[in-house]
C-alpha cells in the first residue's frame, strides 16, 4: 500500500499505530493490574493487540515507499531507523495480552469450578503468572508508548522541520 486517495498512505496508517499502541498499552495494564477488567474484556483484549500489532508493519512499509519518494536526510533516515524498532513492543503487547486473558479466563473457569477442592490450588497456580505478567505488562507498555513518542517525535521533526515560519504570514485569517 503506497497511496490512498492520493495521498501517502504512511501519513494515513500512522494515526492508528499513535491510536492503538497506547490504547493496547492501557488495556493491557488495567486488564494484568485488574482481574476482573480482564475478565470482563475477555476475547477483545488479544484481538485489539493483534489488530495494533498487524497495524505496526504496514505502517513501516509504507514508510519505507514513502522515504524512497522524499529527498532523505538525516531526520528521515532517523525516523526510519526508529520505526523499525516498534514492531517487538507491539509484538509483547500481543504475547502478554494473551497471557492475561488466559490467566483470566482460566481464573474465572476456576471460580467456576465452585467447592470442588481444586479452586484454592488453580488459583493459587495462576498468581505467579498474573504477578509475573502484570509486572511485565507495565515494562512492555511503557516501553511501547515511549517508543511511539520517540518515533512520533522524529517523525514530526523530519516532516516540519524548517517547513514554516515561527511568524504569521499575513495571508487569510490575520484580521486584516
Amino acid at each position: 500500500m503506497s497511496l490512498v486517495n492520493g495521498l501517502p498512505a504512511h501519513v494515513l496508517l500512522v494515526h492508528f499505530v499513535v491510536v492503538l499502541v497506547p490504547l493496547t498499552a492501557l488495556a493491557l495494564v488495567v486488564c494484568a493490574v485488574w482481574p476482573a477488567a480482564a475478565r470482563r474484556l475477555g476475547i477483545v483484549l488479544p484481538l485489539l493487540a493483534l489488530v495494533t500489532l498487524a497495524s505496526v508493519p504496514l505502517t513501516t512499509q509504507a514508510g519505507e515507499w514513502l522515504e524512497a519518494h522524499v529527498n532523505s536526510n538525516s531526520l528521515i533516515r532517523r525516523h526510519a531507523e526508529l520505526g523499525d524498532g516498534l514492531l517487538p513492543w507491539a509484538g509483547g503487547l500481543l504475547v502478554l495480552a494473551v497471557v492475561v486473558w488466559w490467566a483470566a479466563r482460566r481464573t474465572a473457569a476456576s471460580g467456576d469450578a465452585g467447592t470442588s477442592g481444586t479452586t484454592s490450588t488453580t488459583r493459587w497456580s495462576t498468581t505467579p503468572v498474573r504477578v509475573a505478567a502484570a509486572v511485565l505488562s507495565v515494562v512492555i507498555a511503557a516501553g511501547a508508548v515511549v517508543d511511539v513518542y520517540r518515533i512520533g517525535d522524529s517523525g514530526a521533526k523530519a516532516a516540519w522541520q524548517g517547513g514554516f515560519s515561527k511568524s504569521a504570514s499575513g495571508g487569510e485569517g490575520d484580521g486584516d
